[in-house]
């Protein structure tokens, strides 16, 4: 009896010991199952055919190559980017969800507005830089300006007689004109206009003096003789007018304004996902029919990683809210 009992009990156990072990079986094959085994979504905080889009549909597809898995494009614009940002930053950390979106949902949002919903620096984990956007300082070709000295002695004989075109408070252009105004001691007036096609056609009517646009934007108005482009305010020189110099070779590095576009993924990640990731990113960017695209979009290709990308983030976070400050740019 005492022998039929213990026999039941070690069966007892057993069973229930095979019971555990199956049902921990699927948790630890969810744990150890590669990645990716399913379709991956990248988040684009702007509408389609802007240049964030074109620079996630080329990189997207050739990741999705790497991966062998379809990356799919999606749009959430609304808020000045703030809607997708923090759509992906609120996102299942298992990378299924990541984010490629500029230096507006990086740094230029968190510095100049106080209520925020998501931190891009708490929230986010880094994976790659993979563009510069070059911005260019542009005038009408009907001004006697001919380099950026002229218009510099032009602003200071007249305070505040030269216009120029700004998205409205906080855009990019905007922040470039005030670091510009601020390195070369000059007071600007800024005018809002809805986007790059409505301020060139103010800039070459004569109703604004100056703007200040992305490369891809302006190139063929300048290649036209129809503006006049006196300086480009990124740190390297622009492959689509590359006999343009830099603010840094005219002697005024502290008017610099970098944009760009990178690679992101919800916090707490597993960290072997971000390195795949980085891994695999860093090779498509490689490419060179790959870089040849973005250059022929006026943009240039770049490979940053997580280290050079967080610190990118907070330097500009820092100083877009110092300039926020004395330039009183209020962004609600």
């Amino acid at each position: 009896m005492h022998l039929s009992r213990r026999r039941f009990a070690l069966s007892a156990a057993s069973a229930l010991a095979v019971a555990a072990g199956a049902s921990l079986a699927p948790a630890a094959a969810r744990a150890d199952s590669p990645w990716p085994v399913r379709p991956i979504k990248l988040i684009v905080p702007f509408p389609p055919g802007g240049g964030t889009d074109l620079v996630a549909r080329a990189v997207g597809q050739r990741l999705a190559e790497r991966l062998q898995q379809p990356v799919v494009i999606d749009n959430r614009p609304g808020a000045s980017t703030i809607i997708g940002t923090d759509a992906a930053a609120k996102a299942a950390p298992d990378g299924y969800t990541l984010l490629l979106s500029g230096s507006t949902s990086y740094t230029v949002n968190p510095a100049l507005r106080s209520k925020l919903p998501y931190d891009p620096l708490r929230d986010l984990a880094p994976v790659m830089v993979v563009a510069r956007t070059p911005l260019v300082l542009v005038v009408s070709s009907d001004k006697p300006w001919r380099q950026v000295g002229d218009l510099i002695a032009a602003a200071k004989a007249r305070p505040g007689s030269v216009h120029y075109a700004t998205f409205g408070p906080g855009s990019a252009p905007h922040l470039a004109g005030e670091l510009f105004a601020l390195a070369a001691g000059v007071q600007l007036q800024d005018v809002p206009y809805k986007g790059s096609a409505q301020s060139a056609m103010a800039l070459m009517s004569g109703e604004i003096e100056m703007a200040v646009d992305t490369v891809a934007s302006v190139a063929p108005h300048v290649k036209s003789g129809r503006l006049r482009a006196l300086g480009i305010v990124g740190t390297t020189r622009a492959s689509l007018l590359p006999g343009i110099p830099t603010m840094g070779e005219l002697q005024l590095p502290d008017a610099v304004f970098d944009g760009w576009y990178a690679l992101s993924a919800p916090r707490n990640t597993p960290q072997p996902i971000v390195d795949r990731l980085a891994r695999e990113t860093t090779a498509l960017m490689a490419d060179p029919a790959l870089q040849a695209q973005l250059r022929n979009q006026g943009m240039e290709p770049v490979a940053l990683g997580a280290p050079a990308f967080r610190q990118m983030m907070e330097q500009e976070i820092s100083r877009y809210r110092a300039l926020a400050h004395r330039a009183a740019i209020a962004v609600e």
